[in-house]
This record gives structure tokens, sequence and C-alpha cells, in this order.
């Protein structure tokens, strides 16, 4: 019996193992990103270094003090093993991303080139390989600025390098297509879909790499979410020798099927599994399948399943503070939990196709996206530039088709910005750039709607009216509007004011509010929020205004804030240079306030609070004043305690309630009571009648500025400037200098030598006394200044022609510093003695007596002075 037993056991084992032999897939994927070589410029250069992929030679260069990064060349090479064994096989090298010409040569043989930065690509590498031997894997990458591939402009640095996974590709001699623009080899669509029932169809492509036709069979089965299966089906066929098949599969309908949602993201399961007549797996896929349809109407919005739906979302970049845009895959994937975690239900991959990993997760979480290629700006009137550019939609309709929450294909985002501002070329040329920006949108548009049947076309368009004399804003299924009101044009309200215009104007178009927002840093706050001043109240200022504008208005789709997070655009000059500051998140994906108040108003799913007070940590309050400090929840209402105390009942409306808060000096503890939910935040507040020093050791004012700065490098608060009042401090004389009448940055330009750009940008011009009433004793003051007659960068997103005044160009800046009656720098000129845009700090020690406090004069001698701060500490 314990022989019979044992003769059993082994005859199991022995099953099993053949049954695990007979359904190994044959077909192998390995990711090949670690140990390359790479050099930047020619390779026959020695300095060759080893790094891993994902890689990109601009995560630094794009964010120095230098103008400008590197545009060119780099190359990157690694050695591959290939066995005997696996000569019967066909390898491809698969680049999911490389920037943004591409050049591959294996043992010296090129293979071939891929025009475009951010769609996949594959290379069948099999004739060149030698086996039983290594094999040299050569990569030429290439980022230059290059008059056939787009983006040929943008407000986003365009990094260069292999900067997303590369795999090697092995598959038997019969497998799913990999040679239809790098897509997955077979097309999902939904031939009915409803309530009731809906029918699945999938156009399955076939290569057979053998001398000979072989029969096949293909199996296709639909599981649900529990991993039932719903539907199979077997196909027995015979491939051609050398030759490849499309095969069609028709579901019967599926009644009573669960609909793909934001609220519900339910999601079947189709697996597709190629067989030779042996019964051997000889590749295998799997695909995500969401039953739902998507409509828009110009009069009613956004429909999904058949019922109106506001999208409110955010567009995404995909670049991260300190990798460029070689983010690893599992930080990406986090931007998409913390979007879903906003509350939002849309989301624009702007200004191009993104990983495809992040669309899958859109597809599990419930996340609608509009996806997009990068022509952008501007076009170039070729045959080559409209190839290319056609290449690269059908490369992003094939790879990214299959997503349920794919709904929007989009191929243009503000193509008549550069001829906006272009006042060189003549009324000829323009009319021309005209022209063929409206043809390629015209042929895009076609070749959209033909590849994607059941999908929404969609582009984008900035503030001008050559969208509507063109009528290419009626050439897509649905129209964005990137709208700025409050920030480069007019003021918040404008913006209801401008769409009801446009949908009286054009009643059958429907609208989306593509891109909004101001520039905000996480170190500026304000009481008194002004346009362009990067304060996160101007920031809260107008995302809540926006919201309610477009929430009122049933015809607007929906909108989607710019940006999701920070991103490197390597020109700018703002609060942080050579990034966009846009996100409600910071670069490095640190939420700013304005992140919680979406929340606020977009996830019900539980009681949620937030208190906006993070930044006040450490400000100094003169006299009685209070802060207001914005609550978010999306509940009604609440209890508000400060310092143990209630203070009183709070009631929210549009997710916000703002209330003056009568700090103490020392800790400050503010606590939100709504129901079973708090929030508790504690803070430190500086109270203080005036400069005693009584109850802080240091000073810091941002001269020229109403809003505070929190200067990390000097661990303070900068307070707001304001005129001289006895027993206080402040300027007696001078202007705020400003570039621009409208806009309250002072300069919008990278100060050199700092991180504390927010100090130096604002100033006062022609300040001759600044006094500050303080003690005797001894001190160490610091004044910060920086010549702001600059040559700018040329930056249409920031600044038109109009806003840099001509006189002040030319004229000349000299003055004598004094503290009190001391002399501390004679003939003082900073366009002289300093590089441009130099952030310069002038450090005295000085003695108060006599009960004179302190007058800070600039004496001219040529010119207006300028002072853009004041630090004093005292030191007895």
């Amino acid at each position: 019996m314990k022989l019979q037993s044992t003769s059993k056991t082994i005859y199991i084992i022995c099953i099993l193992i053949c049954n695990v032999f007979l359904f190994k897939i044959e077909a192998q994927t390995v990711t090949i990103n670690s140990g390359w070589q790479f050099v930047l410029g020619e390779k026959t250069s020695e300095n060759w270094a080893t790094i891993n992929i994902p890689h990109t030679w601009n995560k630094d260069d794009a964010f120095d003090d230098e103008k400008g990064y590197h545009r060119g060349v780099g190359w990157y090479k690694k050695q591959l093993f290939f066995s005997e064994e696996s000569k019967n096989s066909v390898h491809y090298l698969h680049f999911k991303g490389s920037n943004q010409e591409t050049d591959v040569y294996v043992n010296g043989n090129h293979v071939g080139n891929h025009k475009g930065g951010y769609t996949a690509f594959n290379f069948n590498i099999s004739k060149w390989i030698n086996y039983d031997g290594y094999n040299l894997i050569e990569v030429k990458v290439d980022n230059s600025h290059n008059l056939d591939i787009p983006p040929l402009d943008a407000d986003f640095t365009f990094y260069g390098g292999i900067y997303r996974d590369v795999q090697l590709i092995s598959k038997p001699k019969q497998h799913f297509s990999l040679s239809d623009f790098a897509s997955e080899g077979f097309y999902i669509d939904y031939y009915h879909v409803s309530e009731e029932k809906a029918g699945l169809e999938v156009k399955v492509l076939i290569d057979n790499f053998d001398t000979k036709s072989v029969n096949t069979k293909l199996k296709t089965v639909l599981f649900d979410a529990e991993n039932k299966i719903i539907f199979s089906k077997n196909l027995n066929f015979k491939s051609s020798a050398d030759a490849s098949e499309a095969l069609d599969i028709k579901f019967s309908e599926l009644y009573n099927p669960k609909l793909w949602s934001p609220e519900s993201p339910y999601l079947y399961k189709l697996q597709l599994q190629l067989s030779n007549e042996n019964g051997t797996v000889l590749d295998e896929k799997w695909q995500n399948i969401g039953f739902r349809w998507a409509s828009v109407d110009a009069d009613k919005g956004f429909f999904l399943n058949g019922k109106p739906l506001k999208l409110i979302g955010v567009n995404r970049h995909q670049d991260y503070e300190g990798y460029g845009n070689a983010v690893p895959i599992e930080l990406q994937k986090k931007d998409i939990q913390l979007i879903k975690n906003m509350g939002a239900n849309v989301l624009r991959n702007a200004h191009y196709p993104q990983s495809r990993e992040l669309y899958d997760m859109c597809d599990k979480l419930g996340i609608l996206v509009w996806t997009e290629i990068p022509v952008v700006n501007k076009v170039t009137n070729n045959k080559m530039f409209f190839d290319v550019c056609k290449t690269m939609q059908k490369e992003h309709v094939k790879q990214y088709y299959n997503h349920p929450s794919v709904v929007m294909f989009g191929y243009m985002n503000e193509i008549y910005l550069r001829l906006a501002f272009d006042g060189k070329s003549t009324e000829t040329e323009k009319e021309s750039q005209k022209n063929a920006a409206l043809d390629l949108a015209k042929q895009l548009e076609k070749l959209t709607r033909d590849l994607a049947p059941n999908h929404i076309t969609v582009m984008a368009g900035h503030l001008n009216e050559l969208y509507n004399e063109t009528g290419i804003a009626d050439l897509p299924m649905l129209f964005g509007w990137n709208l700025y009101f409050g920030w480069y044009d007019k003021d918040i309200p404008d913006l209801g004011v401008f769409l009801d215009e446009q949908h009286k104007r054009y009643p059958n178009r429907s609208l989306l509010l593509s891109e909004y927002g101001p520039g905000a840093d996480a170190r500026i706050f304000t009481k008194t929020p002004k346009k362009f001043d990067f304060s996160t109240e101007y920031q809260a200022k107008l995302h809540q205004s926006y919201y309610q504008q477009i929430t009122e208005r049933p015809y607007m789709t929906g909108m989607t804030a710019w940006n999701f997070a920070d991103f490197g655009s390597e020109f700018r000059g703002d609060a942080i240079p050579h990034v966009n500051q846009k996100g409600l998140l910071q670069y490095d994906r640190t939420p700013k306030e304005i992140y919680y108040w979406y929340k606020s108003v977009l996830d019900k799913n539980e009681p949620f609070i937030h208190i906006a007070s993070n930044y006040l940590d450490g400000v100094t309050l003169f006299n009685d004043d209070t802060y207001p400090v914005q609550l978010f929840s999306n509940q009604k209402e609440g209890d508000l305690f400060l310092n143990g105390n209630k203070f009183q009942n709070i009631l929210f409306e549009n997710g916000v309630a703002t209330v003056d808060m009568p700090f103490q000096n020392g800790t400050n503890r503010i606590k939100v009571i709504i129901g079973r939910t708090s929030e508790e935040k504690t803070i430190q507040i500086i109270k203080t009648d005036a400069l005693n020093f009584d109850t802080f050791s240091r000073i810091g004012i941002n001269v020229g500025s109403h809003f505070y700065f929190n200067d990390e490098e000097r661990q303070l608060t900068f307070v707001p400037d304001q005129a001289y009042k006895k027993g206080g401090f402040g300027y007696e004389n001078g202007v705020v200098y400003n570039l621009s009448k409208d806009k309250h940055q002072g300069i919008p330009y990278s100060i050199r030598n700092t991180d504390s750009d927010p100090l130096f940008q604002t100033m006062l011009e022609g300040c001759t006394n600044y006094k500050l009433d303080i003690p005797n004793g001894k001190y160490k003051v610091s004044l910060f200044f920086v010549e702001p007659q600059i040559k700018p960068t040329e930056n249409i997103y920031n600044l038109k022609a109009s806003d840099v005044a001509s006189d002040k160009e030319t004229e000349q800046r000299i003055f004598d510093i004094y503290l009190n009656a001391d002399c501390i720098e004679s003939r003082f000129n900073m366009a002289e003695q300093y590089p441009e845009k130099y952030g310069i700090e002038k450090t005295a020690i000085i003695n108060v007596n006599n009960n004179e406090g302190l007058t800070i004069a600039l004496k001219p001698i040529a010119g207006n002075p300028v002072i853009s701060g004041v630090l004093i500490e005292k030191l007895n």
C-alpha cells in the first residue's frame, strides 16, 4: 500500500510537470536597463560612464544658472549575449521612450531610425545577431532642435536621452505582431455598449516569420473582475509563410454588463493566447476591458454611459525634481494616486503620450484620459514634418487604443501661439503658416477619426481669435481653451464673460477649459493677493473662482488645471527659476494648499478637513494683527477652536471658510471638529508691538513687496514692506519697481548666486531713506540688491514686448550706501561690479546709540537707487 501510494504521487507530480512545460510561454521579455555605457557627444570620446536607464543628460544643466541646456547627441552602448538555442527566436529591441531622434546599431549595422520622443518603438534585430557570443548594441540619441520633428517650441524642457525602459523581447516564429507601430498587436472595440448589454470585438494581428505555413490556434477568453469566465472562443487557422494575418474575433453580447466609470471602475480581463498545433503556448497577452461609452454635447457638456459628468481634473507633465524626465515608474505611479486622491475624474497628459503603466493605473482607478501628441505652438510647412506628425499619431493611437480610460485623442496645442507673437514675418509668410497649421490639423483630425472611431477628438488653443478665424477650432469634436484670465490676461471674472461669448457665437462647438491657473510659490503668502505675485492666496482665489464659473455653466464639459505639479521649463525666471510653478503640487510632489481645496470640493467619499496654515509657522505679526487662514472641508459646517477655546462656528461655501485668526505670541493650536472628524495644526507665531527684539532676534523685510517670503537659505520669513510710521519701519520715499503695471512680481528673471529669488525680484526704486526704529545696541545689518536692468530671455508666457520699458535699458545706476552716518559702500555700481542678474548681499556691523534708530540712506550719484531687502540681527 505504501509503495502504491508513492507511485501514485510520482505519477501526479509527473503530470503537473508536463502541464508546466506544456503551457510554458515561449515568448520572453527582459528589461535591460542596467549597466549601459554612456557618453555625451560623439562616440569617439573616451569619457564613457556607466549608467542605468531611465537616463537623461539634462537633469542638472536644465536647472543651472547658465542659459540653455545641452541639445545634441548622446551615445549609449551595451553588450548582450545570445545563445545558440535562441537562434530560432525573433528578437526585438523595444524602447518605451527616447528623446527625440534615435538610431540603433547592432554589431556596427544600422538597424533603424525613430523620430519622436514620446512614443514607443521596436526594431527587429534578429538578422544582425551573432549567436553564442556577445553582441554590441549602440544607440545614438539626439535632442537637437529639428524642424522636422515636433515639438518645435513649448513651455517645457525637452530632456534628451533614453528616459524610459528598454526591453529585449524574444518571440517564437509565430507571435502577436510587434510591427504595427509598436502596438500590442491587437485592438479592442465595442460594437455595442448600453446598460442592458455590451458587445466586444477584437482585431488580432499575427506575424509568422517561418519559411513555411503552420497550423496555429488562437484562444480568447473574457473574465470578469472575480476571474470568472464570461466568454471563451477558439480559432484554428493556418499562418502563411513569412506573412501577417489579421483575425477578427466577435463575442456574443454580454447582458447587464458592469459599466466602467470614475465612481466604479469595473474591469473585465481579456486573455489572448497563441498556440501551435501541439498545444505549446507561443505568445500571450492580457488586457483590461472597461465597458463604457462617452459623448459630448455643445449645450449639455460631457456624458459618460449616457449620464452627464462634469470633468474636473488636471494636466500632467512627466518630469520630477532631481530626475528630469527619467523618473522611476513607481514615483510616477504615485502621481496618479495623488490625482485620484484629490477627487479628479479626468487627466490630460500634456503635451505628449506618457508611460503606459500610468494609463493602466487610470484604467484601474477610474480616471478619464485625454492623451495627445506634441504638436505644440508652431508647425514646419514641409512634407517631412507632416509625415512625422502623422506617424506619431498612428503610434499614439495604436499604442494607447485599448485603454478604457482613454476617451480623448488629441493632436495639437496652442498651434498659433508663436504666430500670434511673430513680429518679424511678412503677412504673406504669416498667412502661409496659418494655412499650414490648418492643413495639418485637417489631416490629423481625419486620421484620428479613422483610427479611433469610438473616441473623442480634441485640440487646445490659446486666447486668440485665429482659432475662430481659420475655423480650426471646429475640426475636433471637443475644443479646449487654454485661458489665463487674471494671470496673463485681464481679470479673473473675465473667464465666464469670454466663455459665454464663445458659446453664443459658436453654439454647436463643444468646449472644455483645458488649461488655467496662476504660478504659486509655497514660500510666498500675503493678506493682499495680487495678480502675478506667486502667492498661495492668489492661487486659491483664482482656482476657487474658476471652479464656480465652470460648474455653473452646463455647456462646459469641464476643466483641467494647469498643472498637476510644477515642472521644468529651462528659460523661465519665475520665483523658482527654470520651473513653471503653476502646479497644485511642488516639483517634489509636496502638495500646495490648493491641492487640499480641490479635495474638499471633489472628494465626497468621507468627511475631509484641512487647515491651510503650514506656511505661517515662524511668521512675525505686528501689533494686534490677525491673519486670515483658509479652512477647507467637504462638509457644510464645523467648530473652530484656537488655543483650546472654541473660537466660532464656521460655515463652508465652495469648500472653504476664511477666518481672521487672533494669534498669540508663541505656540498656537488650531483645531477644527466636524462630527467625528477633526484636524489640528500647531504653529509658532512671533507677535510684537515694535522692533524691540524682546521676542525675536532677527527681522527680515521684503522691501518693495506686499507679501511674506519664507527664506529657506536664511531660515527666516521676511515680512512685507510698508511706508514708514514712527515706532515701526518702512520707506520714506521711492516706488515699487515693476516691469508691468498689472503684474506684481517685480522682475520675473532668474537671479544668480541665490535660491531666494523672490527676495531679490521685488524692490523699491528711488528710495533714498529707509527707517527702522530699533533700540540702542549692536546689530548685524544685511542689505540685498539686484540690478533690474536686464535684457530678459524672450518669454512669451510671461511678458509682452511692451512690458519692458525702453527708458530703463540705458539708465545708469550709481549710489552710496549709508547706515546712519557710516558709509559702507561708495559709488555702488551693480552693472559694472557684478555679473548680470547677480544677487548681492552687503553686510555690516553697526552700533545704534542715542535712540537714533537705523536709517538706511541710498544717496544717488547717477540714476535711481534700488533695494530689495533688509535683514537685521541684534548681537547684544
